[in-house]
């Protein structure tokens, strides 16, 4: 397999599925072998990256050096020969095309957070295209995040596109200009609030709790339709490693950024072909905007809705009443106007090792999705661990397909969430439950 065929998959592999359901001790990659795995990590180097930016970059070769971005970005590749081939594309960047300029862009972003600002300031000073702009301006803001900076942008913004509030990815720069640095970290009253509301959506929910910095692994946790949380045969409750951090890490309004925080509605499951996600079923999710309303809402067809007057006010009817104020939680709303889409929960393939001294490990990024813990035996292709089957084998053993998948940043402690605070979240409702069954939290 040319890895040039693998890299395809990793863009546009998402869009090829089967629904086929897999028992866990049929499923089998020969991608995770070790040879393969080991043939990979040399083509990276000496192919994908290495012959490439050793071209002269024309219009011939471009497409090579949009590739090697693309791959030092998923796979964390510095070298000498990365920032050689990052500062031609700097050099050439007028000539270049939209891909590899917002492949390049990624590659700074994700692996250089302050080697090249000032060519991204030069950048940003000119930069006509919506997307770039952004890329740049969120580059720019995470190096200095000083008033002065913060306004300098800003003018760019006013300057270069006087009409920006009418392009949906400029106005939600304008807005993370303002909030990026507001933080409302959750409490225990809240987390009940949100498990009591479920029972008035009787819908299942699975619940991705993340950190603020995605750099630090989350838990997912499943409620039922009935108001129950899938728990083990032992009582104990189960949660899920899911990691809501891209390779890029950027913000949420980024294509193939961080998975927004907010609503997903989960549509079923399936499998991809994608070989860097793996044969592990996935949970099927899209965002506001990627379908129609009635199937994002998992409302009949014969339902009247009008999109541009009930769309935001039926999304936040999804949340309590005491979360109205909490706007973090549309960060997926306007993803999805922005026009990202494709965002799964899913399983990986990928060797762990890319990222071997990374908070997350052995966790792997992805291109935006909620990736699963997934570990596998290198010598039989077969499954050691994984969360992802665990997640979607619970999922399924309650009635119904269809649900809701909430993403949602409780704090900014910079750790793994772990099982005790999301178990102490779910012990305060159920007790609350078994005490009341009619109580509502009030403040």
């Amino acid at each position: 397999m040319k890895i040039t065929t693998v890299l395809t998959w990793l863009v546009l592999g998402l869009y090829s599925f089967s629904v086929a359901q897999s028992r866990r001790d049929e499923i089998y990659s020969d991608f995770v072998l070790y040879n393969k795995r080991q043939l990979l990590y040399k083509d990276l180097h000496e192919n994908v990256i290495g012959k490439a930016f050793n071209m002269k970059l024309d219009s011939n070769t471009e497409h090579k050096y949009e590739a090697a971005c693309r791959a030092i970005t998923q796979f964390m590749l510095d070298k000498d020969i990365t920032r050689q081939g990052i500062t031609q594309l700097f050099v050439q960047y007028d000539q270049l095309k939209y891909d590899t300029k917002r492949a390049m862009l990624e590659a700074v972003y994700g692996l250089y957070p302050s080697q090249y600002i000032q060519s991204v300031q030069y950048l940003l000073a000119k930069e006509t295209h919506p997307v770039l702009f952004t890329m740049a301006a969120a580059y720019s803001l995470r190096y200095d995040t000083s008033k002065a900076n913060i306004n300098a942008i800003r003018y760019r913004l006013y300057e270069q596109f006087p009409n920006y509030t009418n392009t949906p990815i400029l106005a939600e720069l304008a807005k993370y200009l303002n909030n990026h640095n507001r933080f409302r970290a959750l409490t225990g009253n809240d987390m009940v609030e949100l498990f009591l509301h479920q029972q008035l959506l009787k819908k299942k929910v699975v619940y991705s709790f993340q950190r603020h910095n995605r750099d630090y692994p989350g838990l997912a946790i499943i409620q039922n339709a009935n108001g129950s949380f899938m728990r083990y045969s032992d009582g104990r409750l189960m949660v899920f490693e899911q990691l809501a951090r891209s390779a890029s890490g950027m913000p949420y309004f980024i294509p193939d950024g961080n998975t927004p925080q907010g609503i997903y509605s989960i549509q079923g499951t399936a499998t991809t072909y994608n070989k860097l996600i793996g044969p592990t079923p996935n949970l099927q999710m899209v965002l506001p905007y990627e379908r129609r309303w009635a199937s994002y809402f998992h409302l009949p067809d014969t339902v009247a809705f009008n999109a541009s007057q009930d769309a935001l006010a039926a999304y936040m009817q999804l949340l309590p009443p005491t979360w109205k104020n909490y706007t973090a939680l549309t960060e997926a709303f306007y993803a999805g106007r922005i026009g990202r889409n494709s965002i799964i929960a899913h399983g990986t393939t990928i060797d762990p090792e890319y990222f071997k001294n990374k908070p997350y490990y052995p966790l792997t990024p992805t291109m935006g999705c909620l990736c699963a813990k997934e570990l596998w035996n290198v010598s039989n292709g077969r499954l050691l661990e994984s969360h992802q089957y665990s997640l979607v084998n619970a999922y399924t053993a309650s009635p119904g397909s269809r649900g809701f998948l909430y993403v949602i940043d409780i704090d900014d402690q910079r750790k793994a969430v772990s099982r005790g605070e999301v178990e102490r979240w779910v012990k305060a409702f159920e007790q609350i439950k078994l005490q009341d069954p009619g109580y509502r939290v009030s403040r």
